[in-house]
Formats: C-alpha cells, sequence, structure tokens
C-alpha cells in the first residue's frame, strides 16, 4: 500500500512540476540584417569572384541539452543574386545558370545535426536547388549564444560548404570554376 502511495505521490509531483522546454525555437534575424548567404567561385583562376543571395529567411531550432535534436529550415529568393554587377547578375539569374523564372527559390531542410566537439557540427540536410533535390554537409561552427541589449536571446553559427555546379545541371563553360564555396552565417532571435 505503502509503495503504491509513493508511486502515485511521485507522478503527481511530476506532472505538477514546471516543464522547461528543452528545444529553443530561432527565426533568423533578416530584418536587422544579421544573416548572410555569401558564395565565391573562381574567377579565371587569378582571383575570386565574391556574392550573395539578399532575400532568404528561415529558422532553426537548438538542443542546448542534446544538439543532435536540432533543425534547420532555409528558403532562398534565387533571384536576390547580388554580385554588385548588373549585367552579370542578369546572366547568372538566365538559363545559364539559376533560371529563376522557372526555379524562383532554394530551399535547404537539415536531416542531421551531428556534434564534432568544441561548437562544432556538420549539418547534413537536402537542398533543392533548379528542380532538383541532392543531400549536402555543411560544417558548422557556433559563434555565440546569449542576451541581446533589445531584451531578447540570440544565438548564432557560420557555416561552410562547397557545392559541384554540374551536380545541378549548371554546365556553362567557366574556366577553373567547377566548384563555388558557400558561406553562411546565421544569427537567430529566439522565439519565446
Amino acid at each position: 500500500m505503502f509503495r503504491g502511495l509513493a508511486l502515485t505521490i511521485t507522478l503527481a509531483a511530476a506532472l505538477a512540476a514546471p516543464r522547461a522546454e528543452a528545444v529553443e525555437r530561432y527565426q533568423i534575424d533578416i530584418r536587422g540584417q544579421h544573416a548572410f548567404i555569401q558564395f565565391r567561385i573562381p574567377h579565371l583562376g587569378f582571383s575570386w569572384l565574391y556574392g550573395r543571395f539578399n532575400r532568404f529567411d528561415g529558422e532553426f531550432t537548438f538542443d542546448p541539452a542534446d544538439p543532435s535534436n536540432s533543425s534547420v529550415s532555409v528558403r532562398i529568393d534565387t533571384g536576390s543574386i547580388d554580385t554588385n554587377h548588373g549585367q552579370r547578375d542578369d546572366h547568372l539569374r538566365g538559363e545559364d545558370f539559376l533560371t529563376t523564372s522557372q526555379f524562383p527559390q532554394a530551399h535547404f531542410e537539415s536531416t542531421a545535426f551531428v556534434p564534432l566537439g568544441d561548437d562544432r557540427y556538420r549539418l547534413e540536410g537536402e537542398l533543392s536547388l533548379l528542380g532538383r533535390s541532392a543531400p549536402i554537409a555543411i560544417e558548422v561552427e557556433q559563434i555565440g549564444a546569449g542576451q541581446d541589449p533589445w531584451g531578447g536571446f540570440r544565438r548564432g553559427f557560420e557555416g561552410s560548404t562547397t557545392l559541384r555546379l554540374k551536380d545541378w545541371g549548371i554546365d556553362y563553360e567557366l574556366p577553373a570554376a567547377e566548384e563555388v564555396e558557400l558561406t553562411l552565417a546565421i544569427e537567430g532571435i529566439r522565439q519565446d
């Protein structure tokens, strides 16, 4: 009888105790311009051509107790590509490259977030681009987390990956440029 009563009291106490939500939800801070999707590609083997996507949005979750329980979802407006050269940007939006009239958006959805130690992770997921979807991996480092000056809580990451252009159906002849390097700097505001 006492054992049953003790079990009932323990269960009641556990149910009555407030539960802290372990997984934190974040909105990527695009309004404050604290997030970037940038790229670089070799220019004729002489130097690097840099660019970025000006419009994107997304969200992520982070579980401090179990980071492998985290996730990311990002949508990119491919027509917002910007290399600081209007004529080149128009070419990149065309059929030789991003075909933005037919594929106006790219999307990344994570499938795994693998802790590697020392605030480093491997973010795995599916990238949908130009009507194709394929798995990619992004090497990620957590830059920091904490209270911001406006009463919110932020968490920031930076990551990089390399994509082979031909894997996405881009076969335009670019001397010494078969791959594009992506760098993602993502700062999120926790949603309470």
